[in-house]
């Protein structure tokens, strides 16, 4: 009996879990262009639906140069395919790919 129940409660807390959302972005510095304030210092961040997130899962730099003066994010608002949740007013990502522009 004890089995069936952890085994009840693993499958219960299994289906409760989020699905993953894919959307096609704006991906840029939230600071410098997406008018986030909630950290210091240039961070990665993701707006969609009309709404910015920070990103958890990739870092501003994991892209090339933040601060390149044609494609960095501190510079430029660039696109990309993005696979993820929102969880806590962030987007924890799993999957983001840029849009060749």
């Amino acid at each position: 009996m004890k089995k069936l129940i952890i085994l009840s409660l693993l499958i219960f807390a299994s289906c409760g879990n989020k699905k993953e959302i894919k959307h096609v972005a704006e991906i840029s510095c939230g600071q410098c262009q997406l008018d986030l304030d909630s950290e210091n210092g240039c961070s990665l961040a993701v707006r969609f639906d009309d709404k910015a997130y920070f990103v958890d899962g990739f870092n501003i730099d994991d892209f090339g140069d933040a601060h390149d003066e044609n494609i960095g994010f501190c510079n430029a608002i660039r696109k990309a395919t993005i696979v993820g949740i929102v969880e806590n007013e962030r987007f924890v990502a799993s999957s983001i790919e840029l849009m060749e522009e």
